[in-house]
């Protein structure tokens, strides 16, 4: 029988989904663990009155429960004392690259929760900050030499940014270079991580990454190496998965201009052409509706998306990519965290964890969702409200999932054009049998 996704309610605007699936690979490198897997940001400062590794660890059984393959932990190193902003400073001001924060705990701390995930069948991703450091990094003494200076001969924050708390490092200096590759090397075969997430990687050169990605792929192959810039020219400089910060990001993007009423549907068609357009097979796209950045600078969910929160989680779990939660939003977060002082989640029952538990196993178990080429491509089902209404159909094998969501904030009546979305399909969240014929009519 093939498997469906029914019709889902949103409380306020954006209001409804219907999601249609249907009855279920192997590859090289990252592919072989990271195929069919959903992402989660992890935030350990905020994640628990402590603010410890350890007391992160008890989580990890409700992690698991919820579907989660990787874990994105934010920097875990020290962070720098000098020009510090609040007062605790920002995870990306980085003090020691080997170090450990000791806010968190200590490194056997970091590596029994590198352990406990691995026992859990997820994977860490160590999050890597390549452009800058905090004033005080030991290197700034050891390697002065590896820093950019202004005329006087001093440190300077990275130009253009208001960085204040940071200092920017010189990528034409080979010893730099060869230091980066020689402290990842140490987190991948000391303790395990099977991958980095990159910070503000479009501020560093590409020679850098020519030199350095295919030395980590040397270090490990199936290392899982994530940008966080978007375009397809990460690709061919060797990163597995870019952010789709177009989808959403900083404050606006197709999502957040359909929110507004400033886009419909059919922009948000163009930009998923635009993206197969751009990017080949096997490119990983990271898709989200929040993370550290667009929380604490931009909004909450409820802020920027409102009742149209829901359908743009199911719009980032089926669609073609990867999707990212970030700490606290399957609790219904709904508050700006601090980035530079202790502003503990709320943790507390919410749908939000039935809902991303159902999508993330659903893409674990349902072959047409599955990331990279492993995957199936979206195909749009066209209706008689095409600005209004998103419909899509991925189909791999004997696995097929139909997704129909209305992007206004009204109710809509409308009829399916064609017959590719036919047959008898499984509700995912109810899972009763549904049958969809010719010119299927709707109500959203």
């Amino acid at each position: 029988m093939n498997s469906f996704v029914s019709f889902f309610s949103i409380p306020i605007t954006l209001l409804t989904i219907f999601l249609l699936l249907a009855g279920q690979a192997e590859a090289q490198h990252h592919t072989d663990w990271s195929y069919n897997l959903s992402m989660y940001e992890v935030n350990v400062r905020q994640y628990t009155p402590e603010g410890t590794f350890e007391a992160f660890e008890a989580h990890l059984d409700r992690l698991e429960e919820l579907g989660v393959g990787i874990l994105w932990i934010m920097p875990v190193h020290p962070i720098g004392v000098e020009n510090r902003l609040g007062s605790l400073g920002s995870y990306y001001s980085v003090k020691d690259f080997k170090g450990i924060n000791p806010e968190f705990g200590d490194h056997e701390d970091f590596a029994r929760l590198v352990n406990e995930a691995h026992d859990r069948g997820m994977y860490v991703l160590m999050d890597w900050v390549p452009n800058h450091t905090s004033w005080d990094n030991y290197l700034t003494v050891e390697h002065p030499e590896w820093y950019v200076t202004d005329s006087n001969g001093d440190f300077i924050p990275p130009p253009g940014t208001g960085w204040s708390d940071v200092i920017q490092l010189d990528h034409a200096q080979q010893g730099l270079r060869d230091y980066m590759v020689e402290a990842m090397q140490f987190w991948v075969e000391e303790y395990g991580v099977d991958g980095f997430r990159f910070d503000a990687v479009n501020q560093v050169p590409d020679f850098f990454w020519d030199d350095v990605i295919p030395q980590l792929y040397d270090i490990r192959p199936d290392l899982l190496l994530l940008a966080e810039s978007d375009g397809p020219e990460l690709h061919d400089l060797g990163f597995d998965m870019s952010h789709g910060w177009g989808m959403y990001g900083f404050g606006h993007g197709v999502l957040k201009r359909i929110a507004d009423g400033e886009n419909t549907s059919n922009h948000l068609n163009t930009y998923m052409n635009q993206e197969f357009n751009n990017y080949d097979e096997e490119d990983y796209r990271l898709y989200f509706t929040s993370n550290h950045d667009e929380n604490s600078w931009y909004g909450t969910t409820n802020e920027l998306f409102g009742g149209a929160s829901e359908v743009f989680a199911v719009l980032i779990s089926t669609i073609n990519g990867m999707p990212l939660i970030y700490s606290g939003q399957e609790a219904g977060l709904d508050k700006r965290l601090a980035f530079f002082d202790k502003d503990e989640i709320e943790w507390q029952d919410h749908p939000k964890a039935d809902l991303y538990q159902t999508l993330f196993e659903l893409k674990r178990e349902n072959q047409a969702l599955w990331n990279g080429s492993a995957g199936a491509r979206m195909q749009r089902i066209t209706s008689s409200l095409n600005a209004s209404i998103f419909a899509f159909l991925r189909e791999k094998n004997e696995d097929r999932v139909f997704v129909a969501m209305n992007l206004t904030d009204s109710e809509k009546t409308f009829t399916l054009n064609g017959t590719a979305f036919t047959g008898t399909w499984r509700d995912v969240f109810t899972d009763e049998a549904i049958t969809l014929g010719e010119a299927a009519q709707f109500t959203l």
